[in-house]
């Protein structure tokens, strides 16, 4: 992998860009999310042509970190821009942190239909449950669900998350609202953070560049690590 970059992006906030913050930021998370997914756009769509080649993921309301397989470009003067190449050099055993957001999901057979129906994981592992214990379980529910995900993530792309070191810091449904007449989207996000230990450097790196679940378009599957402590 050559020619990635990390960067955290800002609007700028100087009086002609933030009399567009209305509109470029609207209220109300799936907006803002809605919005960020046609606002990132002008740092990378140099063709008409171009193919989606980031993720990212919002800290704050305006405010973003961006892995691309290529520098941003703020043509139009929006933004404030912090890049730096990302180019990690990563041995089998290594250990990092990382914060996730994903839209996690399996896909089931459902008698009757040729083709398996995706579900959310959380959703998913709740249908299993009474309807009526499902409130009271839901705090052991989801981190299983999540962590039994992520192994699987793992298991295809080179790296085996520490299980008893997961944190579901959020999980929630995110509604990304439509043109006139269209029925918004919706999906599932998790927020998580933990520990894990690199098992193939070679199917890892570029997993990152390509990111974990689905929703990627939305501000999902970016998946930001560091150094563990004494995990060199």
């Amino acid at each position: 992998m050559s020619g990635a970059f990390l960067s955290r992006v800002s609007l700028r906030r100087d009086a002609s860009v933030q009399a567009l913050a209305r509109l470029l930021v609207p209220q109300g998370e799936g907006r803002q999310h809605g919005a960020a997914h046609h606002l990132l756009w002008v740092l990378f769509g140099d063709t008409p042509t171009r193919q989606r080649d980031f993720l990212w993921r919002q800290t704050e309301a305006g405010r973003f970190m961006v892995l691309s397989a290529r520098q941003p470009v703020d043509a139009h003067g929006l933004f404030a821009l912090e890049s730096r190449p990302f180019a990690p050099v990563l041995k089998e055993g290594d250990r990092l942190r990382f914060l996730l957001r994903a839209n996690a999901t399996v896909d089931r057979k459902t008698p009757g239909r040729v083709r398996s129906k995706r579900h959310d994981v959380v959703m998913d592992a709740l249908h299993a449950i009474p309807h009526g214990q499902r409130a009271q379980g839901r705090d052991n529910i989801v981190p299983k669900a999540f962590a039994a995900w992520l192994g699987r993530q793992g298991a295809r792309t080179g790296f085996a998350p520490q299980a008893d070191g997961l944190v579901v810091e959020g999980c929630d449904v995110l509604r990304i609202p439509r043109g006139p007449g269209q029925r918004e989207a919706s999906f599932g996000v998790v927020d998580a953070a933990g520990e894990l230990s690199v098992t193939d450097p070679a199917l890892f790196v570029p997993a990152l560049m390509q990111g974990f679940g689905r929703a990627r378009a939305f501000g999902c599957g970016l998946m930001l690590i560091r150094r563990a402590p004494g995990g060199v």
